[in-house]
């Protein structure tokens, strides 16, 4: 099934209109797309995750529709304070001084980590990584035309935008700003017009001896937060463009701003971005703080407790985008047992190379996957659809193979490469691998052909000890697992 023989259209639901609708790029088949992307003062916990699996996942469907995506995600490595507002330090200058090192460090060894998290969970990678700290001049550029125009005004802490000026000024959000106090959800700098008003550029104060800050018409400071997406947006994407996503908590105050400054900034009276896509939090109920690093659970948290990376974003695909889901320990047990179910099956059927003409039940099956990509990102209907295919005893080997490639080209679950066993990582605290596994069990069968139940009890006891549990099956076969 080619993109052309797909549903022709996909429905996303949109942040900005509240409503599901087709969606229709300006210049199709070409998606800009932009994704908030992390501010790197500490490590990225796996409630931070399920926004970067979500944003891969609108990628790879697109991709899958036959739409040509160009994906910007940012780095902000400056200007993002300990609140969301306008008060307080900025997280990475407050890491340095905690941790004794420099900012720039900090920004370096947490821009690693979440990258290498980001792969261990399939994120694919976007075509464009920006930082904030390479773009300042850029910035410099936009709040002197927002400041040129009229929008903004000067206080001695900085440059502030006029929401007053903005008619339209939190639609996304549905803000009254009417009925908003003082203080309620941004919080008081003094001389601030507005309670809404927010910092495009923040200037230093003497006390504050930051590490990063620049030059500017404003005084010597650095940029505002909201700033750095819509200029490093605009830089790689163009003044206007498709798609942006992130988080549910970004849309009352990163996102508004961002859309108040940019439309401001370009004048032509056009949405800036025509798609806003939001995904919700993931409850971590009694497992919000990581034993080693006390902060929420991370990706190598994970790991260290034996599951695979793969478990966990099956685990968020199994909820839909929209929708709030729980994580638990024994959630992560029953995503690693229904993942491990679909693997044995697709990895006993996988062929070196995929049947060149699906037949036409597994076609059924690849349609009813497309329906459900299609309808805003329905995952759990599209895993319903990958189960229902590995239980129907009428594909081939190679229709579950090339069906196996194309499922995963969306749900990037390790339908196409992994085996169940690779799903239990406790494997590597053993000193064996699974190809000796199945030596040792093809050993243990070739004893009990012969009736030598002392030799088959001993490879038994053996696996056993190196952590790999067997199980005897009717007709004479074994299966074995972990422990």
């Amino acid at each position: 099934m080619t993109p052309s023989d797909r549903e022709p259209s996909i429905r996303l639901f949109n942040t900005l209109t509240r409503e599901v609708a087709d969606f229709r790029p300006r210049e199709p088949p070409a998606v800009g797309m932009y994704s908030c992307g992390p501010t790197v003062y500490a490590d990225q916990h796996i409630g931070n995750m399920r926004a970067y699996v979500f944003a891969d996942t609108v990628k790879r469907s697109l991709t899958w529709k036959g739409f040509s995506v160009r994906h910007v995600v940012n780095i902000t490595d400056v200007g993002h304070l300990t609140s969301d507002a306008d008060s307080g330090d900025d997280k990475l200058e407050l890491a340095a001084r905690i941790q004794s090192r420099s900012a720039w460090e900090i920004a370096e060894r947490y821009t690693r980590e979440f990258k290498a998290d980001l792969g261990r969970l399939r994120v694919l990678e976007p075509d464009v990584w920006c930082k904030a700290t390479e773009h300042i001049p850029q910035m410099i550029r936009f709040a002197e035309v927002l400041d040129r125009n009229g929008w903004c005004y000067a206080l001695p802490s900085g440059l502030y935008f006029d929401t007053s000026k903005d008619a339209s000024y939190g639609r996304l959000a549905r803000l009254d700003l009417a009925g908003q106090l003082a203080g309620a959800r941004v919080e008081l700098v003094e001389g601030k017009r507005n309670p809404a008003d927010f910092a495009v550029w923040r200037t230093s104060t003497p006390e504050e001896n930051r590490q990063m800050e620049w030059d500017s018409p404003w005084g010597r400071g650095a940029p505002g937060w909201h700033l750095e997406c819509s200029v490093m947006s605009m830089e790689y994407l163009g003044q206007h463009f498709d798609v942006h996503t992130g988080g549910v908590d970004h849309i009352p105050v990163h996102h508004t701003n961002e859309i108040a400054q940019s439309e401001a900034y370009l004048g032509d009276g056009l949405p800036w971005v025509g798609w806003w896509l939001h995904g919700e939090f993931i409850n971590l109920k009694g497992a919000k703080i990581s034993k080693s690093t006390g902060v929420g659970v991370l990706v190598g948290d994970l790991i260290d407790r034996g599951y695979h990376p793969l478990t966990y974003r099956y685990l968020l695909l199994q909820a839909h985008y929209r929708s709030q889901t729980e994580f638990s320990w024994t959630a992560m047990d029953s995503s690693r047992a229904g993942l491990r179910r679909l693997l044995d099956r697709y990895a006993t059927a996988r062929q070196p190379e995929p049947a060149d003409r699906l037949g036409a039940a597994a076609r059924a099956h690849l349609a009813a996957f497309d329906r459900a990509v299609c309808d805003d990102l329905n995952t759990p209907k599209a895993l319903a659809a990958v189960v229902a295919a590995s239980r129907d005893d009428r594909l081939s080997d190679g229709d579950l193979t090339a069906l196996a490639s194309q499922f995963d080209s969306v749900l990037g679950i390790g339908l196409s490469d992994l085996r169940a066993a690779d799903l239990d990582l406790r494997r590597s605290e053993v000193a064996i691998s699974p190809e000796q596994v199945e030596e040792l069990l093809a050993q243990r069968a070739a004893a009990r052909a012969a009736r030598d139940f002392a030799r088959s009890d001993a490879l038994r006891d053996h696996l056993a000890e190196l952590g790999v549990a067997v199980e005897d099956q009717p007709g004479g076969t074994a299966t074995w697992r972990w422990t």
